[in-house]
């Protein structure tokens, strides 16, 4: 995945949300807030269309706040759309979408049908004609049912492109006791894409994790072979030491003149070097070996937090308990911390 420098990698270095578990705070909420539990979904905000998904962030804040949570657009509004309010990401999010995967699927049937019926029928006479139709739908079915296969399996549960994208989201929103992901699904031939709010304590999970991560002695290993996949590839403009490290204001195609001065033309040709020179740097989401366990438990609840989220209003968590006494979640037969040690540290 490509991300600028304002973009989630500059997520996992700048964030204005301290990364150390100690300093989460949670926003005072108000007397009458209803009482809430890990894994109940506070909100859900469909999208405008499935072909430009979009949604309505504005009053996702007026119903929060009807539910009382107080989240400033700081928290809530600003993060969403520098994750998902990009034209990149729309488009994957309606390629990669279920109601998409449920269209190509006859598609590449047809298309299957096409090129096994004109290889087969070089073999095959005409006076056999039926048996040359039964065999191509034979064959067609069993290679699109391989195909099909193939790519489901190939996906892995979280996705680089929207669930890594939502950590950013998530951080600010532990203070809030909110987790958010995006999930969709097709129902009687529509497709549902919908953005989802899950309240979630996370000191709970937070706790449970750090004493697992401190009693196992090769937990490192365990993360860098389970999450060695998790690399983000991002462009950053490197600094300019004549600007002094400022930054430079970028305007707007519709606001510069068309005849250039030659100050103009200098900062012109200066931003287009800047453009030209930019540094593909590679960031991995594994935690480092000399961060405390807290601090790793931490950062691996933060980067599953989406996909936990999108499995569970989805209905796809494993029905497997795994210690149901230090489950953390009513709703759900895993909760975050248990995820995460079923698919990585076990």
């Amino acid at each position: 995945m490509m991300a600028s420098k304002n973009g989630i990698s500059h997520v996992m270095e700048e964030s204005d949300v301290d990364v150390q578990p100690s300093q989460t705070k949670v926003q005072p909420q108000n007397n009458n807030t209803p009482k809430w539990s890990n894994g109940q979904c506070v909100l859900t905000l469909p999208s405008f269309s499935m072909l430009n998904p979009s949604f309505d962030l504005s009053l996702c804040c007026a119903k929060l706040e009807m539910n009382g949570f107080q989240i400033p657009v700081s928290d809530l509004e600003a993060p969403l759309k520098t994750a998902l309010d990009v034209p990149s990401v729309r488009r994957y999010m309606v390629f990669n979408s279920a109601l998409f995967h449920f269209i190509m699927a006859p598609v590449l049937y047809v298309v299957v049908w096409c090129a096994v019926f004109s290889t087969l029928h070089l073999y095959i006479t005409a006076a056999d004609y039926w048996v040359l139709c039964l065999s191509v739908s034979l064959v067609s079915i069993f290679l699109t049912t391989v195909i099909i296969f193939v790519l489901h399996h190939s996906n892995r549960e979280i996705n680089m492109n929207l669930d890594v994208r939502l950590i950013q989201v998530n951080e600010r929103m532990l203070k809030h006791k909110l987790l958010v992901a995006v999930a969709d699904w097709v129902q009687n031939c529509t497709g549902h894409l919908q953005l989802y709010f899950v309240y979630w304590d996370m000191s709970c999970c937070l706790r449970a994790l750090t004493e697992t991560l401190e009693e196992d002695n090769e937990t490192q290993k365990k993360l860098k072979k389970r999450l060695s996949y998790l690399v983000l590839v991002a462009e950053v403009v490197p600094d300019d030491p004549e600007a002094g490290g400022s930054e430079v204001e970028v305007d707007l195609d519709e606001e510069r003149p068309l005849l250039l001065g030659s100050e103009d033309k200098e900062h012109s040709a200066s931003s287009s070097q800047r453009e030209d020179s930019k540094i593909i740097t590679n960031y991995s989401l594994v935690p480092e070996a000399l961060l405390p366990a807290q601090a790793k438990a931490y950062q691996l609840l933060m980067t599953y937090s989406a996909t936990y989220v999108k499995l569970l209003v989805t209905d796809r968590l494993s029905h497997h308990r795994l210690h149901p006494c230090r489950n953390h979640c009513s709703t759900a037969s895993l909760c975050l911390c248990q995820y995460i040690r079923s698919k990585i540290l076990q």
